[in-house]
């Protein structure tokens, strides 16, 4: 064979082999993955805009606003149309409040959404658009967009707030109706009730070219509209919300709650220090967020449900009634003199009155809130019946309150002792704590509203709740929510509300700072002894009625002192505001 044949033959293998490659990769890519790629040529032809649904809007019980809907010019992106990264982001740092890394980052996160429109501001002034549209020639990836934006008529923790959604909680919720524009609840009624407030989003089918721009083959691009969210309806009376806002005092963290009695439905929701919302519903600053981090005083505590305490004496209702349950005492029964303090084992514990206050029984002993009787009471009690009756009570248990991450409180039982403390921990010891409300038993200040109301109402606990219903197309949607009759009888469940009142309206009664006249008040002071602080936390927690119970309240005061001097006083004034709207309305 010739080196010219067999040149010739060579060239021609090397046709065959690349032919019969090419044969391959044509079945591959027609038949094999076929789909596949008939799926991308389909997305590069098509492209799909979400419409947002508006949404849901908040009311108070009177339809007063308390989370509405306003307009907004926002400032967005096209990744795919940027001709400089570095050019137009420091363009927007230095006509926007925001920084040349933040923009540089939000650019780069999205640089493989090309033909995405991603959100940077939003609240942008009307003169500062009408002003920089003029340039946007030299930067065709910026345009503006006028929509909505949440806005909270007040301060508050319970609403919660909306702000944009992270990568994390997007990947999270991959398949359901988000993009990266999305907003979302963060926290508070607009987590809770997300999916009902959002709505769901709507959409237009469009057919582009390679640069994006419909084609308009159809005259009937497909299109679905959104479905907007349905607007709630809260029990909370913001009248009364307000007056508390401003009751409360500013050098004091605390909280105070109010409760319908009848319903269960939360009329004031109150925890201090507060913060304002409407600052994370667009792009927070840098300083804005750190002086919130730093605050010492944590405004972004939810104290009424995230916050635990030891309850101190509001608590003595519980042992009260469980004694009475048990037939460790009756209403007349005295126990041990109290002479200032009882010596149990080889520890002394002191009553708060160091003169004592003598005999008495149980009526007196929470009127006057004497700490011997409850510890004398604390030695027939069996620590694990005693955990039981305080669970079976929603104390230490979380409430259902229709808000997320309430906290659930704290009750020790002797396993948690020996586990702390070792096998030889004085378990008597640490019951006569506990019997006036003191050591480790935690609660929240809501658990302490819905026990008092549960007194209230003779026995039956009723979920405490923010939502009276929702209203979508002129349909309303009303929810009903648990009632439970609690473990005592009605004549001890008589007992203790007759301390309650003596405890108010008796003659030297811890709580006397509470009374009003013209309406039966009922409570009970707390003075919680605070490891943080020199003073105690202060607590009062009760209800006031007409011809029947109408509200309950606890009012509460970190390093505040006395319940009696300091949260007292502050319920008597939200009784007397009530009983002021009340007669009006009449």
């Amino acid at each position: 064979m010739t080196k010219a044949q067999a040149d010739s033959r060579l060239i021609l293998f090397s046709l065959l082999v690349i032919l019969l490659i090419l044969i391959l990769a044509l079945v591959n890519l027609q038949i094999i993955q076929g789909e596949k790629y008939a799926l991308i040529a389909e997305r590069n032809f098509v492209r799909i805009k979400k419409l947002s649904p508006v949404r849901g809007e908040i009311y108070d019980r009177n339809y007063r606003p308390i989370a509405v809907n306003k307009s907004s010019i926002n400032l967005y992106i096209k990744p795919g149309e940027i001709l400089s990264r570095d050019n137009v982001a420091r363009f927007v740092s230095e006509n926007f409040t925001i920084e040349l890394s933040e923009i540089q980052q939000i650019i780069r996160q999205n640089r493989y959404r090309l033909y995405s429109e991603i959100l940077l501001l939003q609240d942008v002034e009307y003169e500062k658009m009408v002003k920089l549209s003029e340039r946007f020639d030299r930067f065709p990836s910026l345009f503006f967009k006028t929509e909505n934006k949440r806005e909270y008529s007040y301060n508050n923790h319970f609403t919660g707030y909306v702000s944009k959604i992270s990568e994390q909680e997007l990947a999270e919720r991959e398949g359901e109706d988000y993009n990266i524009n999305s907003s979302i609840g963060k926290n508070g009624l607009e987590r809770y009730y997300e999916k009902k407030l959002r709505g769901t989003s709507g959409y237009d089918i469009l057919q582009v070219d390679a640069s994006g721009n419909s084609l308009e083959f159809f005259n009937h691009n497909l299109h679905q509209d959104p479905i907007d969210g349905a607007d709630m309806i809260l029990t909370i009376d913001n009248r009364l919300q307000e007056y508390i806002e401003q009751l409360m005092p500013n050098e004091f963290p605390g909280s105070a709650i109010v409760l319908n009695a009848k319903t269960g439905g939360v009329l004031a929701y109150v925890s201090k220090p507060s913060f304002d919302q409407n600052i994370f519903t667009g792009s927070i600053s840098r300083s804005d967020w750190q002086a919130i981090l730093n605050n010492p005083q944590k405004p972004m505590l939810d104290r009424v449900i995230h916050g635990s305490y030891p309850p101190a004496s509001v608590f003595k209702t519980i042992p009260a009634l469980f004694g009475l349950e048990n037939g460790l005492i009756e209403k007349d029964t005295e126990l041990a003199e109290c002479t200032g303090g009882m010596q149990v084992g080889n520890r002394y514990f002191n009553c708060w009155l160091e003169s004592g206050h003598g005999h008495l029984s149980v009526v007196d002993a929470i009127k006057y809130s004497c700490d011997v009787f409850f510890y004398d009471l604390s030695m027939e009690m069996d620590l694990a019946e005693m955990e039981t009756f305080t669970k079976q009570n929603f104390l230490t248990e979380r409430t259902g309150i229709d808000l997320p991450g309430e906290r659930k409180g704290f009750f020790p039982t002797v396993q948690w002792y020996v586990d702390n403390y070792g096998k030889h921990v004085n378990i008597l010891g640490q019951k006569v704590n506990l019997s006036i409300g003191q050591g480790e038993i935690l609660v929240t200040p809501l658990q302490v509203c819905t026990h008092y109301a549960t007194i209230a109402s003779n026995g039956i606990w009723r979920q405490p709740h923010l939502r009276m219903k929702f209203i979508k197309d002129q349909q309303e949607e009303k929810k009903y929510y648990k009632e439970l009759r609690l473990p005592s009888q009605a004549e001890h469940l008589q007992i203790i509300q007759e301390a309650l009142y003596e405890t108010v309206n008796g003659r030297y009664g811890t709580g006397g700072a509470a009374r009003v006249p013209g309406v039966d008040v009922y409570g009970k002071t707390g003075s919680a002894e605070n490891h943080m602080g020199e003073l105690t936390h202060a607590w009062f927690a009760g209800y006031a009625a007409w011809e029947e119970p109408e509200i309950v309240f606890t009012v509460f005061l970190e390093n505040a002192g006395h319940g009696g001097s300091n949260a007292a006083p502050i319920a008597r004034e939200i009784i007397r505001f009530y009983d002021e709207q009340r007669k009006t309305a009449q």
